[in-house]
């Protein structure tokens, strides 16, 4: 698993990241570093997402984009994972473009949320939720009990169950939020 969160920084030529330790640490950050020596079919699906993330991370990219990143992961380790994320977009002033379809997700780390329609995927709204800057340093139950979350939150399942009842009948997907840290 180290020669796979390594590997992009191998193609790269970068040796001097990979002496001063980064994959090592990402693999650390997400905690998988007791299992740093196993071969990706010896890991769970959430290990693997895990794996993805720390590989992505180790290699200091100025855009990244996510498609529902933490979906495959256990409630406990997301949280552990969009905490990493914040953190490193935070200290590496990277910019992210996320695709989820959890409202509580897009809240916690959108700095701006689209919300699209089912079919065609057309922008419906954007949302900036401004109650964060109030909660900087602050941990998510802060953010859980702040009457703005809680607004935001019902008004983007009344966009998402309105598109619900728009869908075609073929079930097409949900609507999508996207958001940007």
């Amino acid at each position: 698993m180290r020669e796979n969160v390594a590997y992009r920084v191998k193609i790269n030529g970068d040796s001097l990241m990979l002496q001063e330790g980064v994959v090592e640490h990402y693999l650390e950050r997400v905690k998988l570093e007791h299992v740093s020596d196993a071969y990706p079919h010896q890991l769970s699906g959430g290990m693997r997402q895990c794996v993805a993330i720390a590989r992505t991370l180790a290699n200091s990219p100025e855009l990244l984009l996510m498609d529902e990143p933490f979906g495959a992961l256990d409630p406990e380790t997301r949280w552990q994972m969009q905490e990493l994320l914040l953190e490193v977009v935070h200290k590496e002033r990277m910019s992210v473009l996320t695709v989820t379809h959890d409202i509580e997700e897009a809240l916690y780390l959108g700095e701006d949320i689209f919300f699209l329609s089912s079919h065609p995927g057309r922008l419906e709204a954007e949302i900036h939720p401004q109650f964060k800057q109030e909660l900087a340093g602050q941990d998510r139950d802060a953010m859980l009990a702040h009457p703005e979350y809680t607004r935001l939150e019902r008004q983007i399942r009344r966009m998402m169950r309105q598109q619900g009842q728009s869908a075609p009948a073929d079930g097409g997907e949900q609507p999508l939020k996207v958001l940007r840290l």
